[in-house]
Parts: C-alpha cells; sequence; structure tokens
C-alpha cells in the first residue's frame, strides 16, 4: 500500500503505483497525480479498513508529511511508535544504547542553546535538530571558538526553515548534541520482510568537501561500494530489526565506518528510502524497482546483478543552497548550464528554491575519468549557475551579515 504526499512524487513512483495498481491513499497530494493508468485511489476510511482486513500489509510512504497522517490514523499497526524509535534522533539513541553504550548524546531546546557550556563537550561534536530532515540544521564543532558563529548560523537557518516542513518531519524546538562519528559515510535502502529479515536494495556513499563539511551533496553507489559493504549492513540492520521488532518495514539508513571497521549508525529514516524519491538512483544503477521490491517482498540476486559489471558510479547530486544565499535574492538557476557542466546526466528534476532550499536533484553516470565533474560540483557553491536579482543586497555571511550587493 501506498501514501504518496508532499513535496515531491517522481515519474518513476507515480508509474509504479499505476502499473501495479497497488492502493494509494486519496490525499490531495494523490488526487493530483495524472497517470496514463488510472492510480488505484482509496479513500481515508477504505484505506485504513483495508489495512484492517488484510491482516498482513506492507505500507511504503513516500514522505515523512504523512507520518501524522499515521499517527492519527494507524496506531492499530503499531506503526507509530516504531516510527518514533527513528524520527526522535534522542529516542534513537537510547535505543541503541545496549550495543553502543559509551557514545555520548544529550538533548536540549533550541531557546536554551545560549546556556550551552561547550568546554563541558568533547570535541568534536555535532548539533542537529532532534527530530529533522537531510541536513537542515546540522553543525559540526570542533573547537569552543568555532561555537559562537555556529550558534548565530543555526538561529538564522532556524528562523528560514521553520515551518518549511511539518513537526513531524523536522522540528527545530529541540536539539541533540552528540559526539562525532568519525570514518567514512554511507547511507542505505533497505526493507525488514514480514518476517523481520532486512533486505538491502541499494547502498550510497556520501563524499564531503572537506573535513567540516556536513553538507548532503553528492551521493554515489557503484558495484564495489556494494560488494564490500552488503553484509556489514546486513549485519547491523538485524541488530537494528531485533532491538525495535520491525517486520514489513521500509527505511533509510546512514552510518558510519571508522579506519577499525567499526560500523556505527548515524540515523534511520522511517517508512520510505532516500528522500524526495532519490532511491530511484537503484533503477539507474541495478535495475531495482526499490517500491515494487518492498511491497512485492522481493530480493535482489546481487552476485547476478553484480557479475561483470564495472567501476561506472552513479551520483546523486543534490543542488542545495549554500547558508550565505537568501532566497529571495536569486532570480534564477541555469539548469542547461549545469547539464552541460556533467558527461552523462540521466536525469534532472528541478525544485522551487525559494519553498524547500534547494534548486533540484541530478542523476548522473560517471566514469572514474570523468571525476573531476564530481569533485567540481562537490566544492561548488552553485553561484556560477545562479542569477541574482539586481534590487535585493541580500548575499549574507555565515553570520548573516551583508557581505555585497548582486550587479
Amino acid at each position: 500500500m501506498l501514501i504518496l504526499d508532499y513535496p515531491y512524487v517522481s515519474e518513476f513512483l507515480k508509474n509504479t503505483a499505476a502499473e501495479l495498481q497497488i492502493p494509494v491513499l486519496k490525499n490531495e497530494m494523490a488526487a493530483g497525480i495524472d497517470t496514463e493508468k488510472k492510480l488505484r485511489l482509496l479513500e481515508e476510511a477504505e484505506f485504513i479498513e483495508f489495512i484492517k482486513g488484510k491482516g498482513e500489509y506492507a505500507i511504503y510512504s513516500s514522505s515523512e508529511n504523512s507520518i501524522g497522517w499515521i499517527s492519527e490514523n494507524l496506531g492499530f499497526t503499531g506503526l507509530p511508535e516504531k516510527i518514533e524509535f527513528f524520527k526522535n534522533k534522542i529516542k534513537f539513541r537510547k535505543l541503541l544504547e545496549r550495543i553502543y553504550p559509551d557514545f555520548y548524546f544529550q538533548g536540549i531546546e533550541f531557546d536554551k542553546l545560549d546556556e550551552i557550556r561547550t568546554e563541558e563537550i568533547k570535541k568534536p561534536f555535532i548539533i542537529k535538530p532532534a527530530t529533522g530532515f537531510f541536513s537542515l540544521g546540522v553543525y559540526k564543532v570542533s573547537t569552543d571558538e568555532e561555537w559562537d558563529a555556529v550558534l548565530e548560523r543555526i538561529k538564522i537557518e532556524v528562523e528560514e526553515i521553520r515551518g518549511r516542513y511539518p513537526v513531524q518531519v523536522l522540528d527545530t524546538g529541540k536539539f541533540i548534541i552528540e559526539e562525532n562519528i568519525e570514518g567514512e559515510e554511507f547511507a542505505v535502502d533497505a526493507y525488514f520482510n514480514s518476517e523481520g529479515k532486512p533486505v538491502v536494495l541499494n547502498i550510497l556513499k556520501h563524499i564531503f568537501s572537506s573535513e567540516n563539511d556536513v553538507s548532503d551533496r553528492v551521493y554515489f553507489t557503484s558495484k564495489s561500494v556494494m560488494e564490500t559493504y552488503r553484509e556489514t549492513v546486513e549485519d547491523l540492520l538485524k541488530e537494528i530489526g531485533n532491538l525495535a521488532r520491525l517486520r514489513s518495514f521500509p527505511l533509510h539508513l546512514e552510518f558510519r565506518i571508522g579506519s577499525d571497521r567499526r560500523i556505527q549508525p548515524i540515523e534511520v529514516n522511517p517508512m520510505r528510502f532516500a528522500g524526495w524519491c532519490t532511491t530511484d538512483i537503484a533503477y539507474f544503477a541495478y535495475g531495482i524497482n526499490t517500491y515494487r521490491y518492498f511491497l512485492e517482498q522481493l530480493e535482489p540476486d546481487w552476485d547476478n546483478i553484480l557479475e561483470g559489471g564495472d567501476e561506472r558510479k552513479f551520483c546523486l547530486v543534490i543542488l542545495n543552497k549554500t547558508p550565505d544565499i537568501d532566497s529571495k535574492s536569486v532570480k534564477d538557476f541555469n539548469y542547461e548550464r549545469l547539464l552541460s557542466d556533467f558527461e552523462k546526466p540521466l536525469e534532472l528534476r528541478k525544485a522551487d528554491h525559494e519553498k524547500y532550499g534547494l534548486f533540484g536533484y541530478l542523476f548522473t553516470e560517471t566514469k572514474d575519468s570523468s571525476w573531476k565533474e564530481i569533485e567540481r560540483i562537490l566544492k561548488s557553491d552553485l553561484k556560477e549557475y545562479i542569477s541574482f536579482k539586481e534590487t535585493t543586497p541580500t548575499i549574507l555571511t555565515p553570520e548573516g551579515r551583508e557581505l555585497f550587493r548582486p550587479q
């Protein structure tokens, strides 16, 4: 069963829902979707009764915006409690204390951030909303001297993003401070089947422009990534699944692996795969329709899928706006120029930067010989693609001060 919700549903997911005639909750988003073959829409009461009568069910939500509806209407399924385990990062850390007893974290109200005594906290540490989405409001603090500037940036960003998403998705009222997790970072789309077995559908490596970078600019997947990390990920998912007693449950896991090969979860996003339907990269890379695999309880034959594969990398480029750019100052974004800077762009998805703080997403197929195109976009502030309004003097410093007036 599917719940399709704002901010975005890809054409790939729309067509999958229509072709497979998967029951879809009739909400504002779903009712407005136009496909060649009509969606199998169910009114709210019918959708709820269908779940009750089915006994076993598999529900996928395209967006965490639907978490509020699930909490209000599907309490009998046990899903709201499981969702809360993961959406609330403080509860998530408490859940993991059995397997990571020495991991440091603390929760703190946004209004009390001024009272933090950073000299009493081991550094580097990460501070982020206790209920968050993407890397919104996420900062790394390496020294006491950095704290004042970071705090000012948090306040500016909170003011900008407050109200952009429902509080069940992004709540800037409470933050979590936790020790920094060292190592290479990865993201995983996976699900637990009806018997509680974890099934890995894709693994993405998250790369950064610098040691202090915590943004979501570039992820990629490849044969090497899948072969190297799949078994390790499955072992971690088994532990998480046992702790939370997960069955028929899709999720998006983020974790890091240190130089000692120890794996440490960062967070788990429940009821969905990679946000804004970027999980579709698995189809470009491996021919895997992650929605169908979950809803029909299918398992990839990874040995066969990866056999004979080369080292092409399939990249997800997130066109996120840097904090020093005021969305209201932006006149236009040159998508054509962006596409011309990549050897093999696969699909471009545009987004309303004023509403969501990003210009969209780009999928690419990139050979090792062309990797410089990824290194360049990784470090770019995207200003080479942006034209600014002549009358808006709102290019800001990280502390929120006016830097210059665009001409």
